[in-house]
């Protein structure tokens, strides 16, 4: 069955993308949740339209993130946290921390979920964190965790 894309399903397409499925799956599982429509004329000229629409979003949005990119790389973030002599730290610093201090030093909201920690950061110094803001843009950050 010829189907219509309303919403981004993976492994299959993005909304507009006219694609080939079985039947069942398409009466049974994407059409009731408004993934997808029936491929008819009028509709296949509407979803032409659609994916016009959506890449005109993703190119904006692509934009945006290589702004924010630039911006997050320029502008180190600074950490406070109490540390021992030795330069550990008591606790960790995990994502949600750098996102608050994104948010209040730079004025930019950045999702925790966004942010690339390998592990949390248990010492003093400077740190390198990757934040994926796109799937084509990743930003670096430079975290300067000093002690109390």
């Amino acid at each position: 069955m010829r189907i219509i894309l309303q919403k981004e399903v993976a492994n299959l397409g993005a909304p507009g993308d006219v694609v080939q499925v079985a039947d069942g799956y398409a009466r049974n599982y994407l059409i009731p949740r408004g993934m997808a429509a029936p491929a008819s004329k009028g509709a296949v000229q509407h979803a032409e339209r659609m994916k016009a629409g959506h890449e005109e979003h993703q190119r904006r949005a692509r934009g945006e993130a290589e702004t924010l990119a630039s911006r997050l790389a320029k502008t180190p973030v600074r950490l406070v946290a109490q540390a021992g002599e030795d330069g550990r730290l008591f606790g960790s610093i995990t994502a949600h921390h750098v996102a608050e201090q994104v948010t209040q030093q730079l004025g930019e909201s950045v999702d925790h979920r966004k942010i690339r920690l390998p592990e949390p950061i248990r010492s003093l110094g400077t740190h390198t964190v990757t934040v994926h803001l796109h799937p084509e843009v990743d930003a670096t950050l430079t975290l300067d965790v000093v002690g109390r």
